[in-house]
């Protein structure tokens, strides 16, 4: 397993956007200034801190929770085979939300929450044919 990113969930996008890129410096992989969503990296390092619009989150999941109190930020960690982990944190007394399932044509993800109700995405890249 790999820690990919902690993803910050976000209504603000281009303002949160601006913040990361502009005041903190860090590099915007592929500029989405309006996102739905964009990853930034340190100038050292591989790990990298992401934004994601949290509408788009809330249609995955199918809940919102409030601006105030509902979920900001998740882990996201990357593994091999998702289909065989979910099912070994099932057998540990995991519950999935959500998944496993297609999130785009290279990403398959599934999503828990753990104890303090903290979201966490598992996630598996697939290797485009073609």
């Amino acid at each position: 397993m790999e820690l990919a990113q902690v993803r910050l969930l976000v209504s603000d996008f281009a303002a949160c956007y601006h913040f990361y890129a502009d005041v903190l410096g860090l590099k915007p992989q592929s500029g989405a200034i309006e996102g739905p969503y964009e990853k930034f990296s340190p100038s050292v390092g591989s790990a990298g801190i992401a934004l994601q619009d949290r509408a788009m989150m809330a249609g995955i999941l199918g809940e919102l929770g409030d601006p105030v109190n509902g979920h900001r930020s998740l882990v996201v960690l990357r593994v091999d085979d998702l289909d065989a982990y979910c099912e070994q944190i099932t057998s540990r007394g995991a519950t999935l939300l959500h998944g496993p399932a297609p999130m785009t044509d290279r990403l398959r993800v599934a999503h828990l929450k753990d104890p303090e109700g903290n979201l966490v995405e598992l996630q598996q890249w697939l290797l485009l044919h073609g």
